[in-house]
């Protein structure tokens, strides 16, 4: 996998900053200390198109396999307060020198890189990286988080408007968590349904930052927030809701950026999605998302702001439906259909799991993309994975 990240910041910088609060633990305290994580072995067989890979001078087809080794250890140091680090290590076989198109995750919201490369070579790496480092201590009403840590804004379940720190592209089938964000979070509970979140989040060594807020609430069975912020050197207001209607149950985000000059134009991006329990083994969903921001004219379509992970999309009109079965108690399966309504490419998601036990799942799948020459997903490969993954 392929991780592009701001520049280098030493690890023990942020080690360090978290040890006062470990030393002010009280002699009297009880520490107790948690250990988790998973092995995951990806075999991913990977095809791009024969015009694509002349124009690039790639062969059309390669040969990856991926290893993620994900420890968690957690330090309940007193009363309400925990250290916690998700680190891990990545090894990456590939049967050509090409890079993996599919595999590119731009990580951003960090103040530097925590990745290093310990092995390079023609055909493949073993690197390690810190993707949560956490202090987090909850009061009575409140709690506080510093660190590298997960937040997730939003109510989609294919695309994510409003969550502007880390999203990941519904396309990406080897990526499973989103990308820590380097913040301080305050969060107050007002009641049991409603809160309000503050987020300051520096980047890029202190040479920028972003700062956010969400009041999260309840009304008439309907859980609804609003938004706002100050992210990418522009304003951005926006809100989610989530309920039900009828028997089904519906959800929809938006956020709306402001223009600001230099920057580019004011612009609204929003999701609209239904779903249905239609039996206890039978459940589908479709999604509509409309990006403002993307062009209808494929020849318009900003590739190089995709390449660099600051947008996932480039058109402006999206649909999704996806149906889930229940074969047996330990079966599931998935077909996920996504489409540019633009310019008429897309693909298709068939998913299969197996969970041998409580630890151990199995699962396998392909993404199938297609369209016309130089339409969005006529840039995506095809390919067909498989996936074993570990708990302990």
């Amino acid at each position: 996998m392929v991780r592009k990240q701001s520049p280098s910041l030493r690890p023990h910088v942020l080690i360090l900053s978290l040890l006062p609060l470990v030393s002010a633990v009280q002699a009297s305290a009880q520490m107790a200390f948690r250990f988790s994580g998973y092995v995951a072995n990806l075999p991913i067989y990977e095809h791009i198109n024969e015009q694509f890979a002349r124009f690039l001078g790639f062969e059309q087809s390669q040969v990856l396999n991926l290893t993620r080794l994900r420890l968690r250890p957690t330090l309940e140091l007193w009363d309400g307060g925990k250290l916690a680090i998700e680190h891990e290590v990545n090894l990456l076989y590939q049967s050509t020198t090409q890079p993996s198109l599919q595999s590119t995750v731009v990580a951003r919201r960090q103040l530097g890189d925590l990745r290093w490369e310990s092995v390079t070579g023609a055909h493949g790496s073993l690197a390690h990286f810190i993707d949560r480092l956490y202090f987090r201590q909850n009061f009575l009403t409140s709690s506080l988080t510093i660190g590298r840590q997960r937040i997730q804004w939003g109510t989609g379940r294919v695309w994510n408007p409003t969550d502007v720190f880390n999203p990941i592209n519904p396309a990406n089938v080897d990526k499973i968590e989103k990308d820590g964000a380097d913040a301080v979070s305050y969060t107050y509970y007002f009641g049991s349904f409603t809160d309000l979140e503050l987020v300051w989040n520096p980047e890029n060594g202190f040479r920028q930052w972003n700062a956010g807020a969400r009041f999260r609430t309840n009304y008439a069975e309907y859980d609804m927030s609003v938004i706002g912020g100050y992210f990418d050197k522009r304003g951005m207001i926006g809100g989610d809701f989530a309920g039900n209607l009828a028997t089904a149950g519906v959800r929809g985000e938006g956020v709306y950026w402001f223009e600001r000059k230099g920057v580019g134009d004011a612009f609204l991006r929003c999701i609209l999605g239904i779903d249905y329990q239609f039996t206890g083994t039978l459940y589908g969903l479709l999604e509509y998302q409309y990006n403002d921001e993307g062009s209808t004219d494929k020849n318009a379509y900003d590739l190089l702001r995709l390449l660099r992970g600051e947008i996932l999309n480039v058109a402006k009109n999206y649909l999704a439906a996806s149906v889930s079965y229940q074969i047996h108690p330990l079966v599931n399966t998935t077909i996920t259909l996504s489409m540019n309504l633009d310019d008429g490419s897309g693909y298709i998601l068939p998913a299969m799991e197996y969970s041998l036990s409580d630890a151990v799942t199995l699962s396998a799948g392909a993404l199938i993309a297609s369209g016309n020459e130089r339409s969005e997903y006529w840039y995506y490969p095809s390919s067909v994975y498989v996936r074993g993954q570990v708990y302990f």
